[in-house]
Order: C-alpha cells, then structure tokens, then sequence
C-alpha cells in the first residue's frame, strides 16, 4: 500500500504550514537566546533542565526507579546515576513516557522499509542507530525533539553566514537537494530526510544510496544539478576529487558534512573542489544536532538545548583540554523518550578559552568515526574506492552483527574480523557476511577481489580506545 505524505493528502498545505510556523517559533526563540549572551543561554539550558528531570520522574518508569535514593528537590544533574544504552534497550516500555509508545510496536514499524520517515502512532519519527558500538539502538521523536533539531539546523547556518547563501542556491536551482547515505534502513539522517522532504511540497530533495557506484552516483548528481549535497566526510572527499577531475561538474551553494570526523585539512579540499562552504555538524542518534562547527576547526555546543558532560573511564569530570573517556548526554528537547546522563561514548576536549571566531558557545573537539577509505584493484587495472560506511553496511545488514572490522590488506584483498565468541554463531556470521561482501564487490567492478576470514579479533584504535570498523593495513603484520 503506498503510503500518504504531507504532500499528497487534501491538508497536506496546511500541516505544512503549521510545521513552518513552528519551526520559525523555535529558531526565533533560539537567535533571540543566544544574541542575549551566555547568561540567558544557561539560564535557558536550566529551565529546560528542571523541567525535564521532572517529566522524567513522574512519567518514565525507568527513571523513576533508577532515581528513588536521589533526592527530588535540592539535587543536581552531576548526583544522578549515568544510564547506557544496554541499559535503556532492556527497559525501552519503562523508559518512554507515551505508554501507547512500546517495543513491540515500535519494532513492527521498524521492521516496513518502505515506511522510513513516516509518523508512528500519526505522531512520532522512529529511527535506529546502527550498532557500530556493539548495541544497537531505537530511538523515538516527538514534535517538539523534531521542531528543536530542524530550528537548530537553521541557527547553525545562521551562525556561518550561510542562510542567504544557501536560499538564494535552492531558488536558482528549483530547491533541489540531495542526500547520499545509507538509504536501506530507518537510520535517523535518511528518516529526517524524507519526514522534511514529504512535507515540505517546494523541497525537491533526492536521496541516493552510498551502495552505489561512485560513476553512477556521480552521473546521477550531474543530472539533478543540486544546490545542496549532505554526506558523510569520506563521501564528499571522494566527490571532490570527482570534481577536481572534471567527471562531475556541479555548482552547489553550499555542502552539509555528518556522521565522521571532518578534519581541518579534508574540509579545505572540500571547500576548494566544489567553490562553496562546508557545513560540519556533529550529532547522534540520541539527539541530531549536538553541535556544529565553525572557521576556526572547533565544533560549538547547542548548550541552550543540549548538556555534554565529559568523563574518565570512572564517570568523574575531564577538565577543560584534556580528552575524556567518554562523554554524558542529556537532550533536553526529547520528551516521549527522555535521554538523561547518557552514555554516548564519544572522546571529546572542552576548549579552556573561549574560541578565536567570537562565538561565545562552549568549544570542543570530537574524536569520533576515523574509518579509512578502502581503494581496490579492478581487473582493468583502475583503482576503485569504496566508503567505510557502504562496506560495513553490508556485513551488518547480512551477517545481523555489529561488532566486527574490515582491514584492506593488499590491493585485491580484504579481511573480515568478527567478534563473535560461539563458534557456531561466528561460522554462521562469516557464511551470511562472505557473499554479501563478494555480490557488493562485483557490483562495484571488483569481482577478483578476494575476501577471506581472519581468525583474529578486530582490534581496538589505540588512541581513542574505539573499535574502527574499516581499516587500511597493506602490510598484514602492520597492527591495526
């Protein structure tokens, strides 16, 4: 059955437009915050704070619960116990506050591709997270988290100067947008993509798969002609040598940067194939807009609507300029699922001082997904490059594991290394992973490429502690 959007229903308009009216509540409200100083921005975030620590213990079951020894007047968000995602998964029908809202149902919804984007119970966008750390995760959002994601979205461009740059570029290019991600899955970016497409009848926006080939996709872009392109830094490392090239010749007025670290250097070659910004933002699953990035190479903290609190391994504060462990989350816009002293597992460095591009909010570097960029040999004798993110996507959507590593180890070979302690269940993963992997290759003109299992366990970076998926290691004996 095909489903109605916005657009195609007789109030489809109307819907619309209230969504505008609330969006430009919100990101009014949001200037008007922030152009008041630091001060209101805090005294905002405490509010805001308040307010949702107290839905949390009337109407989370789970929150109640893991609260009862903490004091409910006088205590502050530091004396709360943390919570992980293990955790939150194991008591999801506790944890949200809509008892209409449950996992059977909600991973019913999860289970019909063809509904990514669209409203569960007419009221809520679902989205799921792909397990890179070991478990995934499902995530619910209400109105109010989606109208706070979208007016911060609008504020960050706002902040860089790219507002009117980027309305004039949709005019003259009859609003068309293109996202390239991981399209199969009702991951958070493609879901908010279609929600914003499906209601937004001007917003002519495409969404394209990373498991394309790269000529495609680039004869694809070359055709829509876009103003506006969101992918994943290694994506758009890759198009910009397109570019450089001369196989793609698009104008856009600016680009959106998600998902991976996006380092000063790959930034400014972006910047430099394509003639236009690029937007960096960081985000998560548990909460789209976290922060976004300025001139200077620091990401800035949406701390009117967001609290980040970074940790060592035994939860106790980091300083200022020193890497954490972790970092705690609270998203104070979410109300149906509230995320509070999060586990989300990402180093992060505050900035001591405040930062040399004048914008007053809290600084911080990420040290977050680093995965390489594989290039492989085809038969002709061209290099083939193939994103992380497309490669994992594949053995996880096969094999249903989430803990593994890819390593390139010579030009025509990679390795699979899963952590998978049965020996049964890991033949079984490796059976469903191989052919996966060999069907995508030959799809990208790679069918001589071997793939072969490695019976060693995927390795952790010994900098961030993290586990990278994809890795490039040529020699064999290199350690990972």
């Amino acid at each position: 059955m095909a489903t109605l959007t916005a657009s195609a229903v007789p109030w489809g308009p109307l819907r619309s437009s209230l969504t505008c009216w609330r969006w430009l509540s919100r990101t009014s409200e949001i200037w008007w915050t922030r152009s008041a100083g630091l001060g209101m921005v805090d005294a905002a975030r405490r509010a805001r704070l308040a307010d949702l620590l107290a839905l949390a213990r009337s109407r989370s079951a789970f929150y109640r619960e893991a609260w009862r020894d903490v004091p409910a007047q006088g205590a502050t968000l530091g004396d709360l116990p943390v919570a992980t995602k293990r955790q939150l998964m194991a008591r999801f029908d506790d944890w949200v506050t809509d008892p209409e809202v449950t996992r059977a149902g909600v991973e019913a919804f999860l289970n019909d591709r063809d509904r990514i984007g669209d409203r569960y119970l007419g009221r809520y966008v679902l989205w799921k997270s792909s397990g890179t750390t070991g478990e995934p995760g499902i995530f619910v959002q209400d109105a109010n988290a989606l109208d706070v994601c979208d007016a911060l979205i609008a504020a960050q461009f706002d902040a860089a100067g790219l507002a009117q740059r980027f309305a004039q570029g949709m005019i003259a290019h009859g609003g068309r947008a293109v996202l390239i991600a991981a399209t199969g899955e009702h991951f958070a970016t493609v879901a908010s993509w279609r929600r914003l497409g499906g209601g937004s009848p001007w917003f002519g926006s495409r969404c394209l798969s990373i498991m394309e080939p790269l000529p495609r996709l680039v004869a694809d872009l070359n055709a829509c002609r876009p103003a506006f392109v969101a992918s994943y830094p290694t994506m758009l490392h890759l198009l910009a040598g397109e570019q450089r090239a001369g196989r793609l010749a698009i104008e856009p007025a600016c680009l959106w940067s998600g998902g991976e670290t996006l380092t000063p250097a790959a930034q400014a070659g972006i910047e430099r194939a394509f003639g236009c910004p690029v937007a960096n933002e960081y985000g998560s699953s548990e909460c789209m807009s976290i922060a976004f990035g300025c001139r200077e190479g620091w990401l800035h903290v949406n701390a009117d609507w967001v609290v980040l609190e970074p940790v060592d391994r035994d939860y106790r504060p980091t300083p200022p300029g020193e890497a954490s462990h972790s970092v705690l989350l609270t998203n104070l816009a979410n109300r149906v699922q509230p995320v509070i002293r999060y586990d989300l597992g990402d180093s992060i460095v505050v900035k001591p001082e405040r930062c040399a591009c004048g914008n007053p909010l809290p600084a911080i570097q990420v040290e977050g997904r680093r995965d390489d960029v594989v290039a492989l040999s085809a038969a002709d004798g061209c290099t083939v490059r193939l994103l992380p993110l497309a490669l994992s996507t594949v053995v996880e959507e096969a094999a249903g594991v989430h803990r593994f590593q890819i390593v390139q180890s010579a030009a025509d070979r990679l390795q699979l290394r899963l952590d998978v302690a049965d020996p049964r269940l890991r033949r079984a993963a490796w059976r469903a992973a191989a052919p996966a992997l060999r069907a995508y290759l030959r799809s990208q003109s790679l069918p001589d490429v071997r793939v072969a299992l490695d019976r060693r366990a995927p390795a952790v970076d010994p900098r961030s502690g993290k586990l990278r998926q994809v890795i490039v290691a040529l020699d064999p004996g290199t350690p990972a």
